[in-house]
């Protein structure tokens, strides 16, 4: 897949939430970036709660993907599967499902490439030990 990225929940967060710390760093890194991001409804479901304070922002983030911005990704029982097992594997930190689901399509598709405010992409592996590289920190 050329140049394709996974997009975790906090940089999305911090683009359509003004007061974030990462919203100008969002801003700046989807200017600048080129390629296709590639999230789960998991992330998605993650990002509207965490944008609660306001309908208006929740709405204007859930248009912006409708609009093509992100691609989603759907999850298959496989995925379920391997969910189940990262889930285990990293209970010490612990994983939550939005970070499972994209270990599990970035391991399904082979993209290693993050965007992320979370510092567990420095931790998770694929089944092969290969690591993400997080572009946004």
């Amino acid at each position: 897949m050329p140049n394709v990225t996974l997009i975790d929940s906090g940089p999305l967060v911090a683009l359509f939430d003004k007061d974030d710390d990462y919203h100008e760093q969002a801003k700046a890194f989807l200017k600048e970036f080129k390629g296709k991001l590639l999230t789960t409804t998991a992330v998605l479901t993650e990002v509207c709660y965490l944008l609660d304070f306001s309908i208006r922002a929740q709405i204007d983030f859930l248009t912006w993907v409708k609009n093509g911005a992100v691609q989603l990704e759907e999850l298959t029982s496989l995925d379920l599967e391997r969910i189940i097992e990262l889930t285990q594997k990293y209970a010490d930190l612990p994983m939550d499902f939005a970070d499972s689901t994209l270990v599990a399509i970035g391991e399904r598709l082979n993209v290693s490439q993050i965007a992320s405010v979370d510092k567990d992409f420095y931790i998770y592996r694929f089944r092969q030990k290969k690591a993400f590289t997080n572009i946004f920190l």
